[in-house]
């Protein structure tokens, strides 16, 4: 059977209509929906102490989008934990050309974060994306766009600075805000 490709509208539709629960998560890729996994707590830790930082030193010139819905065309849409970009008047038509920075908070989703989502990222002219791995604390940077995806690809540790290229105002090492690679070995 052929597949259909659902855009943005038809889901947001389907959603108000009741078809598809207003608590389900998911994304859209190539007007195909795409299951999230469920969020651990170690996600939901490194997130809340991430955005507790990113609020307290944010520059009056930025929002800091948490979990929005970041929709890049007709058939596609991603929810970020974090999107970075220039305050508006009114409300923001983004695309990915006006992100600063992306950040993907990841635990059970690290491969799909790191696979297909950082393609797409790229795809849409994102200029820079984050993945933090939850549990090890290692943020994979991905930066430098050029016309094969991203031409940077680093990681670095805990203990090292983070500092995004177009907003060094964010910069952030994740040991200072108190966390710590997690110990649990599953």
């Amino acid at each position: 059977m052929p597949r259909r490709a659902f855009t943005v509208a038809e889901v947001e539709a389907m959603v108000r209509a009741g078809i598809v629960g207003a608590d389900e998560r998911f994304e859209m890729i190539g007007g195909e929906i795409v299951p999230m996994s469920p969020k651990g707590a170690r996600h939901e830790w490194v997130k809340i102490e991430l955005n507790q930082h990113f609020q307290t030193v944010r520059p009056n010139d930025l929002t800091i989008a948490q979990e929005t819905t970041l929709r890049l065309d007709e058939r596609c849409f991603l929810e970020p934990d974090f999107c970075v970009f220039r305050r508006q008047g009114g409300p923001p038509e983004i695309d990915g050309s006006l992100v600063l920075l992306a950040v993907e908070v990841a635990d059970s989703s690290l491969r799909y974060d790191l696979g297909r989502k950082i393609a797409v990222y790229a795809a849409y002219g994102v200029r820079e994306v984050w993945v933090v791995n939850a549990l090890t604390l290692v943020t994979r940077i991905h930066r430098r766009l050029g016309v094969a995806g991203y031409g940077e690809v680093v990681d670095l540790g805990a203990a090292e600075r983070l500092e995004p290229m177009l907003v060094p105002a964010l910069a952030v090492t994740l040991s200072d805000l108190g966390l710590a690679p997690s110990t649990d070995p599953t």
